[in-house]
Parts: C-alpha cells; sequence; structure tokens
C-alpha cells in the first residue's frame, strides 16, 4: 500500500470525520458525542462496537478469519483551550480545542479501519480500534484495561498508536529507546486562614505561600538535578481567591513531573512534597497542605521487533526519505499502560506541518505552532492521508497474509 493510493472514498469520509470532531471538542471524561460519532462510523464499515468502555470508550472489532489481533488506539478528548487558528471548522465549543490532534488521530485510524475493511481479501486476523476516552489526564488507558479491556475484547498481539508532532506533514518519526518521559501529575491544596484584605496580620495568605512554592519549586530542576539530566517540572494550574478584597483560604495547584527513569521521577516527585510542605511551614499555615497523585504514567517504549516491522512498512509506503529519527520528548502519554503483562506496541510520530510553514519556520519565520498551543492547527489536506496510510500499513505488516492458518493449540 502506497501512500499515493488512497481511495478518494476512503479520504473523504476521513476528512469529514476529522472536521466534524475538530469543531465539536469534548474534554476527558465528558467524550459523549465524540464517542457516538466514531461507533457509528466503525459499525458503517462493519465492525462489532462496543460502547462505554472504561468511561465513554469505544471498542471497535473487526473479524476476518484466524490469525494475529492487532489493536490500535486512538484519542477521544481534547483541551480547555480556546481556539485561535482562525480556520473555517474552528471549535464552535467556547474555550475547549482539539490542540493536541486526537481528532485527526481518530480519524486517520478510522479511515485504517475503513481501507482494511475494504481489503480484507489481502489479510486475516483481527483488528481492533480503541476510541481511548480521557488520555489528557492521564487516565483512561487505565480505565479501559481496569473495564476489561483484554479480557473482554481479547488481548492482542500488538498494540500501535501515532501522535501527531510539528514535523513535516507527509513523514513519520520512528524512535529507538525511550520515546517518551514518565509522568506524575501532583494536586496541591495550600490551606491558610481567609481574612479581609486590609487586616492581612490577621490572616495567614495562601496566594503568598502558593507563589513560594511556585518559585521554589524552579529550583529542583536548576539545582537538584544533574544538567544532563532529563526532567521537567512545571506548575500548570493556579488558582485561588475570588475577589481583590478578599483574602481566600486556600489555594490549589496542579503540578506536572516528567522524567526518563523512576529514580529520578520519584526524587522530583518526593522534592515537591518537600517543597510545598515547607513552604506550608514557613508561611505559619494552620493545616498540612494536601498532595495527592492525579495520575501517572509509566514511560513509553516500543517493542523493539514490532517497530522494527512497522518502521520497514512505513519506508515501503512512503519512502524511506519521508521516514526519519525522533529523539525522544518530555511528552507524557498513558499508552504504556496497554504493554502490560508484555503485551508488545509499536508508537511513531505523524508530521503535522504543511510544506509552506514549514519552509517559513525553516527560514527563520514564525516558529511552528506545537501541541497544546491555541493556533495548533495539522495540515489536514497532507497529514490525514499519510496518517490513513500509517496506520493502516503498521497494522497490515502485523496481520496475517491470505491463507494464514491459526496455529494448533
Amino acid at each position: 500500500m502506497n501512500a499515493a493510493e488512497l481511495p478518494r472514498d476512503v479520504l473523504r469520509d476521513a476528512i469529514a470525520l476529522y472536521v466534524d470532531l475538530h469543531a465539536h471538542p469534548e474534554l476527558s471524561g465528558a467524550e459523549v458525542r465524540t464517542a457516538g460519532v466514531l461507533a457509528a462510523r466503525l459499525e458503517q464499515d462493519g465492525c462489532t462496537v462496543t460502547r462505554r468502555v472504561g468511561g465513554h470508550g469505544v471498542v471497535g472489532v473487526f473479524r476476518n478469519g484466524p490469525g494475529p489481533t492487532v489493536m490500535v488506539r486512538a484519542e477521544l478528548d481534547a483541551l480547555p483551550v480556546r481556539e485561535r487558528t482562525g480556520l473555517k471548522y474552528a471549535s464552535t465549543v467556547p474555550g475547549v480545542m482539539h490542540a493536541c490532534g486526537h481528532d485527526l488521530h481518530t480519524a486517520a485510524a478510522a479511515g485504517a479501519v475503513s481501507l482494511l475493511a475494504a481489503s480484507r481479501d489481502s489479510w486475516r486476523g483481527t483488528l481492533v480500534l480503541v476510541g481511548q476516552p480521557a488520555e489528557e489526564t492521564l487516565s483512561g488507558a487505565r480505565a479501559m484495561l481496569d473495564d476489561g479491556l483484554y479480557d473482554r475484547f481479547g488481548t492482542p498481539d500488538a498494540v500501535l498508536a501515532q501522535h501527531c508532532a510539528p514535523l513535516p506533514a507527509g513523514s513519520v518519526a520512528h524512535g529507538r529507546g525511550p520515546l517518551m518521559s514518565a509522568g506524575v501529575t501532583l494536586d496541591v491544596v495550600v490551606h491558610g486562614r481567609g481574612g479581609h484584605a486590609g487586616t492581612p496580620h490577621l490572616a495567614v495568605d495562601p496566594v503568598v505561600t502558593a507563589a513560594a512554592v511556585v518559585m521554589r519549586l524552579q529550583t529542583v530542576v536548576s539545582r537538584e538535578s544533574a544538567p544532563g539530566e532529563r526532567v521537567v517540572l512545571t506548575v500548570g494550574s493556579l488558582h485561588a481567591g475570588d475577589r481583590a478584597n478578599v483574602i481566600p483560604s486556600e489555594a490549589r495547584l496542579s503540578v506536572s513531573v516528567r522524567a526518563f527513569t523512576d529514580a529520578a521521577l520519584t526524587r522530583v516527585t518526593e522534592a515537591v512534597r518537600r517543597v510545598v510542605r515547607a513552604e506550608c511551614a514557613a508561611s505559619g499555615c494552620d493545616r498540612e497542605p494536601e498532595i495527592t497523585v492525579a495520575a501517572a504514567s509509566p514511560m513509553l517504549e516500543a517493542h523493539p521487533e514490532t517497530a522494527r516491522r512497522v518502521r520497514r512498512a512505513h519506508q515501503d509506503a512512503f519512502g524511506t526519505h519521508r521516514v526519519t529519527g525522533w529523539p525522544g520528548s518530555t511528552a507524557t502519554e498513558d499508552f504504556p499502560h496497554y504493554a502490560a503483562g508484555g503485551v508488545p506496541v509499536a508508537y511513531w510520530m505523524l508530521g503535522a506541518t504543511g510544506a509552506r510553514q514549514w519552509r517559513a519556520a525553516r527560514a527563520g519565520g514564525e516558529p511552528v505552532p506545537a501541541n497544546h498551543t491555541d493556533t495548533f492547527a495539522p495540515d489536514v489536506r497532507t497529514a490525514l492521508p499519510a496518517g490513513v496510510t500509517a496506520m493502516a500499513t503498521a497494522a497490515r505488516s502485523l496481520l496475517g497474509a491470505p491463507g494464514h492458518r491459526a496455529a494448533a493449540p
């Protein structure tokens, strides 16, 4: 299957699905409409569809005789970002946007199912598409597995996923070794003592304490980690108070920690706990802070042989010049949970930046908008066909060939 051979009807339906999903994004845990649209699409292609797996998860199963079971994963959720792309099909939901490309992943995976369903004479086995909720909160994969994903639909012989990135559209990138870091998200509540803005001496101001926490946390990486160690600590959320004349009673923070070793992840996470407690004590807070782990995900690393087969299939489909390397990223995914019990997984990056924008950035112009920004907009004309092709060729490389016979028990 060559990247230029995508049937028009498959591409048309994939584009329509992408535009629909992009215009109607839903946050993690609220993917009701998205799940319904995907389920309907899979049923049209002949899949047996199960809804509400691990929340709003969707599982579509296409059985095509004896052979391997290959599972492909796509994410359903969007982000609390106000879109500023100017697209004709921009988000119609205020303050919510597909700023990470999950709409593209879902449309590409659905297109791959359509493509493989239409060419069922060329392969044997079982193709399973998982539409996963709540990836952005790093909770959806675990929820689907806990809801019996493998017990109910069979343990797959391989699980595949792709993720768009600010790389040239029409290309894919594979890495060796760690592809994404492990991560922990901590929710912190600082308890102060509320009061009147005019009498701050009678209160314990949690805003000041939270500000001190944020500033002190900046030293955990800069002064407690070796310069060459790949560690990231980000305070992504800080909320306190409602009015200028009221000192609130609490402040809330969300902290993200990312690292490529368990030792570093544990050390930095404990440093966050230490700093928060120490700043609360220094401020004279009456109560200990609350520090809870909201989400956690292991490091993402592909199964070597599975990744090798997928990369070779991509080279055949795209040409070696469009299959590049990937150095690894401190982004975090919950996809590694699908490798539980030794299930082989493969994962690659999908270029999303149009040629004109890429050339302009390389020439010193505006930088390419990255994932999670309010101007992130994949070049759907080139990125989506490549995504469909990449997923379909990867799955086919791991499914059985015509005439495949199941192994004797």
